[in-house]
């Protein structure tokens, strides 16, 4: 699920876009970040859209197999389990993915070689031969073989790498998130009763933490000149085009939510925007960061602007 850092990346990169662009409606950049989120929810849908389409291929295989002109015992033989899977059939049952499938109006017959890659990938694997001689029925067992057709083939595979960068345009930073949403799936599935397995979550409280996103946003929008006034008292040594706009950004965010959000300890903050701007920024933009954010806290904290609720939230 996403966590508070990849909501900030997901603030910090609407932002980015707001700082470029002509349009300075926020109500469109809020849009534009909740549909950011919303696409990593979206990008979930399709996977388990795919682990199902997948599971299913076995009865289009089986029928190709037996209608050859000269079918081998073994063509015969083929066992059409995994098209019941026990977890797959408990997904199947479950209202929210279908309400997503439809939603997101999932379908993967635009590219049928898709489907039909991975599971030829998957037939004559050492793991499919051996779940098909297994007995056992049960979901903990029965979604191993699932488990396997994500992490070692669809994971793994270039088609399905190339297929999510073309849908999804922040496919390379949501790609994390996708492997623990459908991790936090095969972990919440783990009843023999359909009814009892749930979804994984897009947050852990999307209520608070959609208040949190939009709000980081507008508030750092709006009072851009302001926490760009603290950022220049402490960068005058340095030419304004040396300082790099992601760099800028984070900070303002920081400043944002050093003075905005009582309930977000100080460390928490500044340490959060060091560690993704080690990722988004360059070489050394978490040591300069770091030393001007903490400029900026001291004078911060001298003026009486920050105030956490909270024992120990301040340090």
């Amino acid at each position: 699920m996403l966590n508070r850092r990849h909501l900030r990346v997901k603030v910090v990169q609407t932002l980015y876009a707001y700082s470029l662009s002509e349009d300075k409606d926020i109500k469109t950049f809020e849009k534009a970040l909740l549909k950011n989120v919303d696409e990593v929810y979206e990008m979930y849908m399709w996977t388990l859209n795919l682990l199902d389409e997948v599971s299913d291929y076995v009865l289009i295989d089986a029928e190709g197999r037996a209608n050859k002109f000269l079918p081998t015992e073994k063509d015969l033989s083929l066992t059409t389990k995994l098209s019941t899977n026990t977890f797959i059939e408990s997904l199947r049952q479950n209202p929210q993915y279908g309400e997503g499938v439809k939603k997101y109006k999932i379908s993967w017959s635009f590219d049928p070689e898709i489907v039909r890659t991975v599971f030829l990938q998957l037939k004559d694997s050492e793991a499919y031969l051996e779940y098909l001689q297994q007995e056992d029925r049960s979901i903990g067992t029965e979604k191993d073989i699932i488990k396997h057709i994500f992490k070692k083939i669809i994971l793994k595979s270039p088609v399905i790498e190339q297929v999510f960068e073309e849908k999804f345009i922040n496919w390379p930073v949501d790609k994390e998130v996708l492997q623990a949403l459908i991790a936090k799936t095969f972990k919440n599935f783990s009843s023999e009763d359909p009814r009892k397995n749930k979804l994984a979550e897009i947050t852990q409280n999307w209520n608070d933490d959609s208040d949190y996103v939009i709000a980081l946003l507008g508030k750092t929008i709006r009072n851009t000149n302001e926490y760009q006034k603290l950022i220049s008292d402490k960068t005058k040594n340095w030419e304004s085009d040396r300082i790099a706009l992601m760099d800028t950004l984070l900070m303002r965010m920081a400043i944002c939510e050093l003075v905005n959000f009582p309930s977000i300890p100080v460390k928490v903050t500044i340490n959060e925007y060091i560690e993704i701007s080690k990722v988004f920024s360059t070489l050394k933009s978490n040591t300069f960061i770091n030393g001007i954010l903490d400029k900026i806290l001291n004078d911060l904290n001298q003026k009486g602007r920050i105030q956490k609720a909270g024992r120990g939230l301040r340090d």
